[in-house]
């Protein structure tokens, strides 16, 4: 049986398009209210405990035989647990591993060409892991060969606005020059991206005290910050939502077509390497060359932050060499796909997915999020046992390779693009559950703001001072939205996460939420452990979750999520959100091209079709929610029709050509910022022909592509809202 045969068994009757099967709930069902409360209370704080402790015993890289293991651990559980059907998924994707014989390391040579310093291969193991074997080294995935030396060059966060400050205001060229850079502000690709572009020959990344150190917290394993030999992983691909890099755009099955390793698609053409801030000391710390040009590019670190180029003093004719020998290599990775049979709509899909691949122990990233992913589906298959099934199809997945590019995902949702464009409600991300223990974060398509707030009113908040007060409450006070007044924030969606190909690519409503840290106290990035080889179970058991309260509130959230877009009769989208935050987006995109008013006005830009769109949206969203107050619910194809209108509203947004240069991001509305893939950008089109266009050869013709992207966002807005008008 193929994965379609499986969800559409034969059905009794065909109308309209659509189909329609005996129901096999349970005889007398409870209301949904009820039965979502017996799931929830079905969730354990100590089964997510024990499910991470089990999925952290040993490192689970991609494309190895330990995440294979655990793969087909997680298929015979789901089973057991009772989902209607599991199964291992496999794709051929282009990986990369450091060489076994020729290490990766960063050294400092002399006048006579002798290495004076070399960084560390490793990182030191922490208390009770000292025997594990196959830990990687740390290393930067995807990285060019090579061996270039040069001289230094100190680039901030290798921004692009710290570019600009270094070729425009301090008249340093970076070209021939080795970079290092500080982690954090932006995705390590779009730093490996500025770099090259500015001429370097290599790049060194490294995790500075100031971005990755807690003041008054200890170094682990007595507190939960950075040692000094802890280093960041992560792959430093530019993809734009390729997925493969040798199968872009398609699944890298038995069948596929790959592109030559030259052609292969967002892979850097320098060296790159990552090291710990003690060994980042040792090359900061005779910089020569310009002081830091104000107190921003200053560090943790007792250096002084000059830009460079080079060392000085006694030390000036030291140059660095980079050493990087690690092999990019086509290997088989395997994602677990389970199913949750529909009862009512069995083709309509509510996706649960999270990654399962991590760089070495992944206690929290991703493992904390695989946990509760666990312990979603037991609870989900105790209601099954019951007799229970969802109105919709459930299909949870396991995805295998995020951390190398969202390949698993990328390759399953190429695979069934059409099944989901025609088939797909909603996909809930589920990465890492924490990043920090202050309170809820949540990222998500205006379509799901009313979802998440109604259900977080439900849930009891485990934040201490919040005793009997519910999640939502303490949410809206320690992350108020700067718009709206009592309520709590929501993001946007960026990328850098598995939902990226469901929405960005496919238009398929997405969310995500996990407990976070205080924004306001804690400028630390990410968290200090990310993708080091001391984030493990004991990094969670002990400082950030240790009743493991936490992640039950993210289990309840997603699971909550999940069960009410499977199971509510109207699917629990409001399009009057997303009109609110149509009005927001097109307020503050004017808002940054009228900084440039004598321009606009010389170049004859207007943002008037714009604004009448999001107007017109806003009438036919109102119109359209009046309509489904007052919906016959007992009649089913009217049912079907306006739940249609609202699962393909979404799918409206979708420009099939894609963003300027980047055809896998097409979403008109929302895309991964092009200067930082982690954060999301509205109208992205609008926004990229407008950045730094003051500086452009040729001011007319940049002018011409803003006027050519808001007509196409007004088209687009204007469509959508057709989308929703009374069926005739």
């Amino acid at each position: 049986m193929t994965f379609d045969d499986y969800i559409c068994e034969p059905y009794v009757l065909l109308i309209t398009g659509w189909c329609l099967r005996p129901s096999t709930r349970a005889s007398t069902p409870a209301p949904q209210g009820g039965l979502k409360k017996a799931f929830l209370e079905e969730l354990k704080a100590e089964n997510i405990n024990k499910f991470l402790y089990n999925f952290t015993r040993i490192p689970h890289l991609a494309g190895t035989q330990q995440n294979l293991d655990l793969a087909k651990q997680i298929q015979s559980q789901w089973k057991e647990f009772g989902l209607d059907s599991t199964e291992l998924v496999h794709y051929d994707v282009l990986l990369s591993y450091p060489s076994k014989t020729d290490p990766n390391y960063i050294s400092i040579i002399d006048a006579e060409r002798n290495e004076v310093f070399n960084t560390s291969l490793s990182e030191p193991p922490p208390p009770g892991y000292e025997n594990v074997s196959d830990i990687v080294p740390p290393f930067s995935a995807f990285s060019a060969q090579g061996t270039p030396e040069g001289d230094l060059v100190y680039v901030n966060y290798a921004r692009t606005e710290d570019f600009f400050t270094l070729e425009r205001d301090m008249r340093i060229n970076c070209s021939g020059k080795i970079v290092i850079a500080r982690y954090g502000k932006i995705f390590r690709g779009n730093k490996v991206k500025n770099a090259q572009l500015a001429g370097a020959l290599g790049v060194i990344l490294y995790s500075d005290p100031a971005d990755y150190f807690a003041p008054g917290v200890q170094v682990y394993p007595e507190g939960w910050n950075l040692p000094g030999g802890g280093v960041q992983r992560g792959n430093v691909l530019n993809l734009n939502g390729a997925g493969d890099p040798l199968t872009p755009g398609y699944p890298a099955n038995d069948d596929a077509h790959r592109r030559a390793p030259a052609e292969a698609v967002g892979l850097p053409r320098i060296p790159v390497h990552p090291i710990g801030y003690s060994d980042a000391r040792r090359l900061l710390q005779h910089m020569g060359g310009s002081a830091p040009p104000d107190s921003s590019w200053k560090g943790g670190l007792q250096v002084p932050y000059n830009v460079g180029p080079g060392f000085t003093g006694n030390f000036s004719k030291q140059k660095v060499k980079m050493h990087i020998h690690s092999n990019n290599q086509v290997t088989r990775i395997y994602n677990v796909i389970g199913t949750l049979r529909g009862a009512v709509e069995p083709d309509r899909y509510v996706i649960l997915g999270g990654h399962r691949d991590s760089w070495v122990f992944g206690g929290i990233d991703p493992q904390s999020g695989a946990a509760v992913v666990h312990e979603i589906v037991r609870s989900f298959g105790t209601l099954k046992r019951k007799g229970w099934r969802p109105r919709r199809t459930i299909l949870f997945a396991s995805w295998d390779a995020e951390e190398y590019g969202l390949l698993g995902s990328t390759e399953w949702a190429e695979e069934n693009s059409r099944l989901l464009q025609e088939r797909g409600v909603a996909y809930i991300n589920a990465d890492s559950a924490i990043e920090g223990n202050y309170t809820l974060r949540v990222d998500c398509t205006p379509l799901m703001y009313s979802l998440v707030y109604n259900l977080t009113k439900e849930l009891r908040s485990p934040d201490a001072d919040f005793e009997g007060k519910s999640l939502y409450e303490s949410w809206s006070l320690r992350n108020p939205s700067p718009e709206l007044s009592g309520r709590p924030r929501i993001n946007e969606l960026g990328s850098g996460n598995d939902f990226e190909v469901f929405f960005q690519r496919l238009g398929i409503a997405s969310g995500r939420a996990r407990y976070t840290k205080n924004w306001k106290t804690d400028k630390f990035s990410s968290y200090p452990l990310y993708h080091s080889v001391y984030e493990t179970y004991e990094l969670v058991e002990k400082f950030y979750d240790p009743t493991f309260k936490y992640h039950l509130a993210v289990a309840q959230v997603r699971g909550g999520m999940v069960f009410q877009l499977a199971d509510a009769e109207v699917i629990p989208f409001h399009c009057q959100d997303y009109a609110a935050a149509l009005r927001k987006y097109s307020d503050r995109i004017y808002a940054i091209a009228a900084k440039h008013p004598q321009e606009m006005e010389a170049h004859g830009v207007s943002f008037d079709s714009l604004f009448a769109a999001v107007e017109n949206f806003t009438e036919i969203a109102s119109n359209f929610s009046k309509r489904l107050q007052d919906l016959d619910k007992s009649n089913p194809i009217l049912l079907r029709i306006m739940n249609d209108q609202l699962m393909f509203l979404e799918r409206a947004f979708i420009d099939p050509l894609g963003l300027p240069d980047r055809p896998f991001y097409r979403h008109t509305i929302s895309a991964p910022s092009s200067h930082n893939k982690y954060a999301g950008e509205s109208f992205p089109g609008i926004y990229d022909a407008l950045f730094d266009i003051q500086s452009k050869a040729d001011t007319s013709k940049a002018w011409e592509e803003v006027k050519r992207q808001i007509s196409i966002a007004a088209f687009t807005v204007q469509a959508a809202a057709g989308t929703l008008k009374e069926v005739a």
